[in-house]
């Protein structure tokens, strides 16, 4: 029958009971999955590591700054490594990178989840942090947050008393 119409047949489900096949044409078909696993490919997200380095004996305003740029990572979608790096005495020296880590999470924590709690490898002390909500929730606050400001700047350009023009 598929010979007849110059088609091929195609086993669709072979584990199935009874197997299903299809009567089409097999180069169509191997085009038709190609192109749905590329659109499926679009709509995946890649998860970005960004890490943030910091130091044992960090300033107030460089801690800040780092924080700062940990939060933006996060805002932005993006997991964030916050990695101390110990270098010959300092490595006497570790419970200050963990209180440094600490004081992070703790600053962070209305808008990260913690992946991993301050672990040390070697000369290494860090922590792993990944936003709490997912892109989508973050697109529709966006969105609502904007519809706000518009509304807002509408309603303050209609409080406004409107200037009246003299004419001579």
């Amino acid at each position: 029958m598929a010979r007849e119409k110059n088609l091929d047949l195609v086993e669709i489900s072979p584990t199935a009971q009874p197997p299903v096949c299809r009567i089409m044409d097999y180069g169509k078909f191997l085009y038709q999955q190609e192109k749905k696993e590329r659109e499926a490919k679009k709509h995946q997200t890649k998860i970005v590591v960004k890490e943030v380095k910091f130091r044992i004996n960090v300033d107030d305003h460089d801690y800040e700054t780092k924080k700062n740029h940990v939060l933006r990572f996060l805002d932005e979608g993006d997991k964030v490594k916050a990695t101390i790096f110990f270098r010959g005495r300092e490595m006497t020296r570790t419970m200050l990178g963990r209180q440094i880590l600490e004081r992070l999470i703790k600053d962070v924590e209305g808008n990260a989840i913690v992946e991993f709690r301050p672990r040390q490898e070697g000369n290494t002390l860090h922590a792993i942090l990944a936003p709490k909500k997912s892109a989508q929730e973050r697109e529709k606050e966006k969105i609502k947050e904007e519809k706000a400001r518009e509304k807002k700047a509408k309603q303050q350009a209609a409080a406004a008393p409107v200037p009246e023009v003299q004419r001579a």
